[in-house]
């Protein structure tokens, strides 16, 4: 039988359906990852917008979900055994959502470990170094006159591009088969479009990643989770 969610934070962001799984989130690159999976995977979900502004991000409510006070996370009221869970941390989410429906994770023990490869790369390459180069290349650090840290990432931007350029030769998808991987790391490429990042990375000297990420965003349930918690007006 269902079980409904339980939890401080619904004391700021109220369960209208409580016997569903719960996400909170804002639609980034990190928070669609999550709305992405939830859609492909079928699951029914209940969306909470939470903000990026500290008033969201740093209330007592939400820390008492995540303590590093970044979306997504989510709660599950009928989790491992029928157990509530509450998870941080996409790469997390994603591996736990995969698991739970057998979906989009190879069961192949080879297959699944180069999978959660791939995600990981995208864990602490991708997101990490195109994040510093939103900052330093669109945002406060556009600013700096010493071009240090904005060569460093639209570099290794490069770098990274170049990867999965490579990974994708003769591949539709970064592990042939559509996985939690693509869900990852598609949305972190889109990315540039926003920071106005694609001329100086080279993106358009790019044969297989832009035809990747337009299969990715063809997909229906991509195109409907891409603005899963919906924007404030």
């Amino acid at each position: 039988m269902p079980q409904p969610v339980t939890h401080p934070i619904t004391a700021r962001w109220p369960a209208e359906t409580p016997e569903k799984l719960q996400l909170y989130s804002y639609p980034t690159p990190n928070g669609v990852k999550i709305s992405i999976a939830l859609e492909e995977m079928g699951l029914d979900y209940e969306a909470h917008l939470v903000t990026l502004a500290d008033a969201d991000v740093k209330s007592p409510e939400f820390l008492a979900l995540n303590p590093n006070n970044k979306i997504p996370a989510i709660i599950d009221p009928n989790g491992p055994d029928g157990v509530q869970i509450e998870l941080f941390e996409s790469g997390a989410i994603l591996i736990y959502l995969a698991e739970k429906t057998g979906k989009f994770l190879s069961k192949d023990p080879k297959t699944r470990y180069e999978t959660i490869q791939w995600l990981m790369f995208q864990m602490g390459g991708v997101g990490p170094m195109f994040g510093q180069l939103g900052f330093f290349y669109k945002f406060a650090g556009a600013a700096m006159e010493d071009p240090t840290a904005r060569d460093r990432y639209i570099n290794e931007a490069k770098r990274i591009l170049n990867v999965l350029e490579q990974r994708l030769e003769g591949r539709d998808w970064i592990m042939g088969d559509y996985s939690i991987a693509d869900m990852a790391i598609a949305p972190w490429i889109n990315v540039l479009e926003f920071y106005g990042a694609k001329e100086v990375v080279g993106y358009h000297d790019l044969k297989n990643v832009p035809a990747y990420v337009e299969r990715f965003y063809a997909r229906p349930a991509v195109a409907k989770a891409n603005n899963i918690p919906p924007r404030p007006e």
